[in-house]
């Protein structure tokens, strides 16, 4: 038994390779890819489970605000309609007013509140002397037009000053400067963020108005209520936090933002990425920002004013770091335990797939030295109990059979080549032979079923032309002088129908030429083309295609009138199938004479696809086509064969891109006189 190749006869290792990649490339590749994607999509919608969070938590946050502004209108509508206050008003007594505006401004948590004439003259207020804003405030117009109002509006210094002093004192706050904040020349914020509501009073002698409102500067119970609401005990992993924020333009009004030591981050500034979105373009944001002196997943919205203004911002938001940490110990997690899943499998799959690659590798050894002509090579025995193992065992014993059989076979071959050559000679001479006949009797069994039902239809057409036209001169008789307004329209008709006519008329001349034939020795080129002509119509207007005639011809053709129209039809065809997208179709007769005979050149010229020199030497040859299943080959050779048995010729000229022409040559003699 042969010995095993060595290493130096081994073929390439392609099938090692193969299966080293079956084995590792889902585990290496694959699986990687497979897993990044995962994380990829998972990250994505972690961010966005953040986004919805904060997108909700402000939601909420405005409620809570929308729902202070309806509370302080509708607060101050119903101490307008309070028996007591309508007492007061009728007592006249003037300090028992004071004392009732000051309670109902203390009990409903208000910076000031005062009663108005619709002039806008404060006739009592609390705190004492407060002077309030002038009636051109939307508010105010809303109160004095019968509607309570509510809404969040901008106070000047002047404006809170005249007020109380207390409240200008309150409103004001030292700028602090921030990290990524925009640059400002202001080193203090002076204005105040007030809630301001007006209702309407009714009494009977007189109409006048109940304004209030609450400065929502420093107001920690506000902002630390709505951070309370918001982010409740346990809504936020360990480590994160909740912040809740009331801005004056970019400025922290009010905050529960922590700078240090748990002082508030009051005149603190948000970033200018936050400012030029949320104020400047008028955009919610909810994204990742850094506020103060760290990252929150942030929702920041948009305050305006009573008159349309976006004078500050609400936000809310949570610390981002544990979410991250989160976020980074699982990922962690999954490379830590795709490694490790990776480092104790790939040794196992590699082992395998040796066990599989091995013996093979020894088969196309063995299969190689065959090829080469050694019969005796075998694979040997393989520690392989499997399929393989078998399949090697299997091939081993078909080498034997293989190489007992191949002393058998070249014996026999020799007697039997000379046999076969001579028989497959014979045969294939009489497949062709068989094979041309039997295509020419398809064709001539097609074309004369062809002819058949062009006759059939070309008399069917004929009986109702011949009623429209039987009709129409009964029309004309019945009308009498009443038929002159459509006159015109009487002969267009007739001319539609003559013209219906004679392309049945040619029809029946290309479909039975014995019968209604009209010439069958010569003919005049201009009239075989006009004969022609109503035959293609229809595929001419199929591919929008304008024909150009010259007839420069003064002689006949010695060519019978069917047999001409034939060539010419299918010069035509041929010619509008090279122009699938349009083009020009040029037909020129001129005389012409050749060898020193007179005659006559018929030109067919397109603007089409055009051909290649290979296929231009082989276009008169029987069953050849460039047209796939739409033909047959044998139109070409056809008209090549009627030009020659009348003593003329064919010629074709071609380019790619260019076009055809096709010219033919027939012996002509002279018109008759």
């Amino acid at each position: 038994m042969a010995e095993p190749p060595g290493p130096e006869t081994r073929p390439p290792r392609s099938v090692r390779y193969r299966i080293l990649a079956i084995a590792l490339v889902p585990m290496l590749v694959l699986l990687p890819l497979m897993l990044g994607l995962a994380i990829l999509r998972w990250n994505a919608k972690f961010e966005g489970l953040l986004r919805t969070k904060v997108n909700s938590d402000l939601t909420i946050a405005q409620q809570y605000l929308s729902t202070i502004l309806d509370e302080t209108a509708e607060s101050l509508r119903a101490l307008g309609a309070s028996a007591n206050l309508k007492d007061v008003l009728e007592s006249g007594n003037r300090e028992r007013l004071m004392v009732l505006l000051d309670s109902a401004r203390r009990e409903r948590g208000l910076d000031y509140l005062a009663y108005m004439r619709l002039d806008g003259e404060v006739m009592a207020a609390s705190p004492l002397g407060a002077s309030l804003p002038g009636p051109d405030w939307p508010v105010i117009a809303a109160a004095r037009a019968g509607r309570p109002a509510s809404a969040i509006d901008c106070f000047t210094a002047e404006t809170l000053n005249a007020i109380s002093p207390d409240l200008a004192e309150r409103a004001n706050l030292p700028l602090i400067e921030t990290e990524n904040a925009a640059p400002t020349d202001r080193s203090a914020e002076t204005r105040g963020m007030v809630i301001h509501s007006a209702s309407p009073v009714a009494v009977e002698h007189d109409e006048a108005l109940l304004v209030g409102g609450m400065l929502l500067n420093r107001n920690l119970a506000f902002i630390d209520t709505i951070n309370d609401l918001v982010y409740r005990s346990a809504s936020l992993p360990e480590g994160s936090h909740g912040t809740a924020t009331l801005f004056l333009d970019d400025v922290r009004v009010s905050t529960n933002v922590r700078l240090f030591e748990g002082e508030r981050a009051l005149g603190t500034r948000v970033s200018a990425a936050v400012r030029q979105s949320v104020l400047g373009e008028g955009r919610t944001w909810l994204d990742s920002a850094f506020v103060v002196n760290d990252w929150y997943i942030s929702g920041y919205e948009p305050i305006v004013d009573s008159f349309g203004e976006r004078v500050g911002m609400l936000y809310v938001g949570f610390l981002e770091a544990p979410f991250r940490a989160a976020r980074l110990e699982t990922l962690t997690t999954i490379a830590v335990a795709f490694l490790l899943a990776t480092v104790l499998t790939v040794p196992l799959f590699l082992h395998w797939a040796r066990a599989i690659f091995e013996p093979l590798e020894r088969m196309s050894a063995t299969i190689r030295r065959v090829e080469s002509g050694d019969l005796g090579a075998r694979t040997g025995p393989t520690r392989a109990r499997d399929e393989i193992g078998q399949a090697a065992r299997l091939l081993d014993h078909l080498l034997d059979q293989l190489e007992a059989r191949d002393r058998e076979l070249r014996s026999w071959n020799e007697t039997l080549n000379s046999r076969v050559e001579e028989r497959t000679h014979e045969l294939m001479e009489s497949n062709r032979q068989l094979e041309i006949t039997t295509r020419q009797l398809v064709m001539r069994e097609k074309l004369a079923s062809i002819g058949e039902i062009a006759a059939g239809v070309a008399h069917e057409i004929n009986n109702p032309v011949a009623v429209i036209q039987g009709n129409l001169e009964v029309a004309r008789a019945l009308l009498g002088d009443a038929a002159a307004p459509a006159r015109r329209e009487f002969a267009l008709i007739d001319e539609q129908t003559e013209r219906i006519s004679e392309i049945i008329f040619r029809l029946l001349q290309f479909a039975r030429p014995d019968e209604y034939g009209t010439d069958t020795s010569s003919s005049l080129p201009e009239q075989i083309v006009d004969g022609c002509l109503p035959l293609v119509r229809h595929l001419m207007n199929r591919s929008k295609i304008e024909v150009v005639r010259c007839d420069r011809s003064t002689r006949e053709v010695q060519m019978p009138r069917t047999e001409l129209q034939q060539v010419l039809v299918n010069l035509i065809v041929n010619a509008i199938h090279a122009m699938p997208s349009g083009g020009t179709l040029t037909l020129t007769s001129a005389d012409l004479d050749k060898d020193g005979r007179p005659g006559v050149a018929l030109s067919v010229a397109d603007t089409g696809v055009g051909m290649k020199p290979e296929v231009l030497a082989r276009i008169f040859d029987p069953f050849f086509t460039t047209k796939a299943k739409d033909g047959t080959g044998l139109g070409l050779s056809i008209s090549h064969m009627l030009v020659s048995r009348r003593g003329g010729d064919v010629a074709a000229e071609s380019a790619p891109g260019v076009g055809s022409r096709f010219i033919v040559w027939l012996p002509g003699t002279k018109r008759p006189a």
